[in-house]
């Protein structure tokens, strides 16, 4: 069994910051990407951003010099920096990863519960 928990949403004011982690458990042998994505009310899931063991990141095209995704490789967990923070960042955020788990050759796509982030004055 593997998951993904996510921690550090909340309320916070416009043009603030808000730290995102995301922590993998289980039968792990090993971790291939890792990444964030988003859900806003009344709107699809999309990418937030990406990043690989080896730590070649990727980010959607409206979050590049806002938001800077980061991994521990020895503790399994990926990181969101989020800065200046407005309204339409409020969405649920979710931690993704590509996981090979122990006495197992297949890949799984694993996803976390999801960590609300609220923008609001």
């Amino acid at each position: 069994q593997v998951q993904l928990v996510e921690s550090g949403g909340g309320l916070v004011q416009p043009g603030g910051s808000l730290r995102l982690s995301c922590a993998a458990s289980g039968s792990i042998f090993s971790i291939n990407v890792m990444g964030w994505y988003r859900q806003a009310p009344g709107k699809e899931r999309e990418l937030v951003a990406t990043i690989t063991g080896g730590g070649s990141t990727d980010y959607a095209d409206s979050m590049k010099g806002l938001f800077t995704i980061s991994r521990n490789n020895t503790k399994n967990t990926v990181y969101l920096q989020m800065n200046s923070l407005n309204a339409e960042d409020t969405a649920v955020y979710y931690c993704n990863a590509i996981i090979r788990a122990r006495n197992s050759v297949e890949l799984l796509e694993v996803w976390g519960q999801g960590t609300l982030v609220t923008v609001s004055s």
